[in-house]
C-alpha cells in the first residue's frame, strides 16, 4: 500500500502556505540585510581580492593597464554591488536553511534527513566552482583580453565594468558546479533519471561546449578547456549521483518470497 503525504500537507490551506512564505522570505531578508552589513565592512579587502588577477599580470604593472572610476558614484555603486553578492554568499546557508524549512512539511520523514547535505553540498560546490574560477581560469583570460592588441593600445577599465564582469563569471562557475546537486533533486521528485541523463549526454557536451565559449570570450583553446573539461565531469559526476539517488520502484525494493520445493 503506497504511503500517503504527511497530514500537514493535505490539510493546511492555502493561506497558511502563503503565510509560510512570506514567513520564510523576511528571515531570509533579514539575514542578507546582515550579510551585506558584515561585508560592506569589509568592502576595500572586497574589492583588492577581487583585482588580483589583474593587477599582479605583468601589464598593470608596467603600467599600461588601470582601473579607474569613470562617475562620480561608480565607488558608492561598486560597494555597495559588491556588498550585496558577498553578503548573499555569507547569508547563503541560512537561505538554503528557510528554503528547506518551507518545503520540508510536504516531504517524508525519510526524505527531511537530506536537509544538512543539501545546505553543506550546495554551498561547498559552489564556492568550489568560485575558487576554480578565480585561481584556474581569471589568471589567464584577464591578462589575455587586457593585451588583446599586443600592447598598442593602452587600458583604461571602469573598475565597476571589471568587477562587474568578474563577478558573472564567478558566480557562473559557481552554479556550474551546483549541476550534481541539482541532478540529485530532480532525480528525487521524478523529473530525470540517469539513463536519461546518460542518453543525452551528446547534447550535454554541445551546450557544455558553447557555455566554455561564453564564459571565455576568447579564441584560445586552452581557456575554453580550462572550462569544458570541469564541467564535464560535472556532467558525468550528476549521472552516477542520479544513479545512486534515484527513486526505487516498490516491486524493487520488495523482497521475493523464498522458493518453494
Amino acid at each position: 500500500m503506497p504511503a500517503t503525504p504527511p497530514k500537514e500537507l493535505s490539510s493546511a490551506p492555502l493561506f497558511d502556505h502563503l503565510d509560510e512564505l512570506r514567513k520564510r522570505i523576511i528571515i531570509s531578508v533579514i539575514f542578507l540585510a546582515i550579510g551585506m552589513a558584515v561585508a560592506f565592512q569589509y568592502r576595500i579587502q572586497l574589492i583588492e581580492f577581487f583585482k588580483e588577477p589583474l593587477t599582479h599580470s605583468t601589464l598593470y604593472q608596467a603600467g599600461k593597464v588601470k582601473l579607474v572610476a569613470l562617475q562620480l558614484t561608480e565607488q558608492l555603486m561598486l560597494s555597495l554591488n559588491m556588498s550585496f553578492w558577498a553578503g548573499l554568499a555569507l547569508a547563503l546557508p541560512f537561505i538554503l536553511w528557510q528554503v528547506w524549512a518551507f518545503i520540508a512539511p510536504g516531504l517524508y520523514a525519510h526524505e527531511r534527513r537530506w536537509a544538512l547535505p543539501f545546505i553543506l553540498g550546495a554551498g561547498v560546490a559552489f564556492l568550489g566552482g568560485a575558487l576554480f574560477g578565480y585561481k584556474m581560469v581569471l589568471p589567464t583570460m584577464i591578462p589575455f583580453l587586457a593585451d588583446f592588441m599586443g600592447g598598442t593600445v593602452e587600458g583604461y577599465f571602469s573598475i565597476g565594468s571589471y568587477l562587474g564582469m568578474v563577478t558573472t563569471f564567478l558566480i557562473s562557475f559557481g552554479l556550474a558546479f551546483e549541476m550534481p546537486i541539482l541532478a540529485v533533486i530532480l532525480t528525487r521528485i521524478g523529473i530525470v533519471n540517469h539513463t536519461m541523463l546518460r542518453g543525452g549526454w551528446r547534447i550535454a557536451l554541445v551546450v557544455i561546449m558553447i557555455a566554455a565559449a561564453v564564459i571565455t570570450p576568447t579564441p584560445d583553446p586552452m581557456n575554453m578547456l580550462l572550462v569544458a573539461a570541469p564541467l564535464y565531469v560535472l556532467y558525468e559526476l550528476s549521472v552516477i549521483l542520479s544513479r545512486v539517488f534515484r527513486v526505487v520502484p516498490p516491486e524493487e525494493t520488495e523482497t521475493p518470497a523464498p522458493l518453494g520445493f
